[in-house]
């Protein structure tokens, strides 16, 4: 590591011209940003599994992820013998997937805001009394598509409350240069058990019917609660400041993806990858049993094949990311995966699809574990379950609405034409490089820091007035406007990524030299919130604004609070 990377970020001397306390020294020095990819002391997966707290994680993990894979290659196959139907099929994974669009953003919300560990328990809880029905269904043979798809949608509604609580907690459990390898870690996991998981789910159902299957499923999730319990998440830090209610919680996460140009690009560019990918995995179904003539067992192995690929990539996952670099690694995952849909779309031997969809289930764990990296990584604290819940939105939400399209097309053009149509579409998605980059977000960008507490007022607002106008007063020197201007103009992103509804400057007409910065909150609390997620990198955009203060001069703030 060259000697340039621990003094990337020079924190302190910004600290002290702001006058602000900074949380302790940086772990910089620890690791810096090199072309968008983060430079680790390693790429070893086995780094974060020694941790006795990430491993148990990590086990409870697969164990529920396996569940749930059987759960769905159980509830598809039934599907398909009960309909005969590729588009009812294909409707499962969107009763799978759906409810992730619908409400992991204000699951989000929840897991930032309240007990991480309760509501995953509560939501474990609830879908295992719900599996445990839908088993009582299947082994007495009344269960039909409609409760399939009714009793599906309801599970994956518990999946889509506990998961960015989940999520954030394992990233937690590590320190945050070992987060891309927990996180290629857990997608191991998730992967491994879409190999094991429909593997074992196509035995049983051959053997015993889809009513055992889903008591595995069942007893998977009790498994995961036990997880929780023995190692539970770390609570939130305790903060004075007012709790952020579900509306606006969710408003201030969308805000904060709308003005962070990174979280932003990853997200369009998951939507994209997700929604294109998705023919493959919804149409499996028909495509083992029309076109390559297998049974239940078959349909299981080839879901096998995805997800043996993506445990294969996930290994090397680490050193493939530092040696191409995050959009080499993409464009290569995307054209791999179009070829493999092709071969899918038009080649009848089952041997050679076998092979094609683990090279497919490798590109597939290679593109969507780095969005996540990148994703997880540009969050601070505060909206971290927050940015998860939109990359889940964005990924499965995209997903279950192109299970039903592609599974719709399916049905009017044929199979062939509809993955022919999806591989060309995921080929064009290549070209999004271009306007929408692919980083992954430095130490700095989500480090919290400490503001000064005095605001200068003389009575503290109630927490629901407002709005708040707030105007921060500077007195430049002489001849610098325009170098001013230019540094000023980037502190627009954060104030109106971190809760300002509108950002505005002003030249004073009484006094050329002086600018005035103006924005709006929504209320009181809003504004106190807003000022608790400054972060290292906003301290350094303040810091530069200030060097071009008269000497002698400071900021001045005014606050206002509307009241008609």
């Amino acid at each position: 590591m060259s000697d340039t990377c621990g003094s990337a970020w020079q924190i302190a001397p910004a600290s002290r011209r702001l006058g602000l306390r900074t949380p302790g020294r940086s772990r910089a020095a620890a690791h810096c940003w090199d072309n968008g990819s983060m430079q680790t002391a390693s790429h070893s997966l086995w780094t974060p599994l020694r941790l006795p707290a990430f491993r148990g994680l990590w086990t409870g993990s697969a164990i529920y992820f396996t569940g749930n894979a059987m759960q769905v290659m159980a509830a598809s196959w039934l599907m398909v013998e009960l309909t005969g139907s590729s588009f009812l099929a294909a409707l499962v994974q969107t009763a799978v997937f759906l409810p992730m669009f619908l409400l992991a953003l204000p699951a989000g919300v929840l897991a930032d805001t309240n007990d991480r560990r309760r509501l995953i328990l509560k939501s474990l809880g609830v879908q295992a009394a719900i599996v445990l029905v839908l088993s009582l269904l299947a082994l007495a043979g009344w269960a039909g598509p409609a409760t399939l798809l009714l009793f599906t949608f309801a599970a994956g509604c518990c999946t889509a409350l506990l998961s960015p609580a989940w999520n954030t907690s394992v990233a937690d459990a590590v320190p945050r240069e070992d987060m891309p390898q927990a996180i290629t870690a857990m997608s191991i996991a998730w992967n491994s058990a879409r190999a094991l998981g429909p593997s074992i789910a196509g035995f049983v159902f051959a053997w015993l019917g889809a009513g055992w299957v889903f008591v595995l499923a069942l007893a998977s999730a009790l498994v995961m609660m036990q997880t929780v319990r023995r190692w539970p998440p770390a609570p939130h830090a305790q903060s004075r400041l007012p709790a952020e209610r579900l509306w606006s919680g969710t408003i201030a996460g969308l805000r904060y993806a709308r003005h962070s140009p990174v979280i932003l690009a990853q997200l369009l560019r998951t939507v994209a990858y997700s929604g294109t990918g998705s023919a493959l995995w919804a149409l499996l179904p028909a495509i083992a049993s029309q076109q390559l003539q297998l049974g239940a067992t078959g349909f299981g192995f080839l879901m096998g094949c995805l997800g043996t690929g993506a445990v294969a990539a996930g290994l090397v996952l680490g050193r493939l990311r530092a040696r191409l670099g995050l959009e080499r690694l993409v464009a290569l995952g995307c054209m791999l995966f179009a070829a493999v849909m092709l071969i899918a779309a038009f080649v009848r031997v089952p041997t050679v699809v076998f092979a094609a969809l683990a090279i497919g289930g490798a590109a597939w764990m290679a593109v969507m574990a780095t969005f996540n990296t990148a994703t997880q990584s540009s969050a601070p604290p505060w909206v971290r379950s927050r940015a998860v819940a939109l990359h889940t939105v964005s990924a499965l939400g995209s997903f279950a609405i192109g299970s039903a399209f592609w599974g719709a097309v399916s049905g009017v053009t044929g199979l062939g034409v509809a993955l022919s149509i999806a591989a060309l579409a995921m080929v064009g998605g290549v070209f999004l490089a271009r306007w929408l980059p692919l980083r992954m977000g430095a130490e700095p960008e989500v480090t919290p820091v400490a503001l000064w507490e005095d605001l200068f007022i003389k009575e503290q607002p109630l927490p629901d007035d407002g709005p708040v106008s707030v105007e921060i007063g500077y007195r430049i020197r002489p001849g610098e406007a325009e170098a001013f201007l230019n540094a000023v103009i980037q502190l627009r992103a954060s104030r109106r990524r971190d809760g300002a509804t509108l950002w505005r400057v002003y030249r004073d007409l009484a006094d050329p030299s002086r600018y005035v910065e103006r924005f709006i909150v929504a209320s009181w609390a809003d504004y106190l919130h807003q000022r608790a997620r400054a972060t290292l990198a906003d301290q350094e955009v303040e810091a530069r604004v200030r060097m071009f203060l008269r000497e002698g001069e400071g900021v001045t703030m005014q606050h206002y609070i509307a009241e008609r």
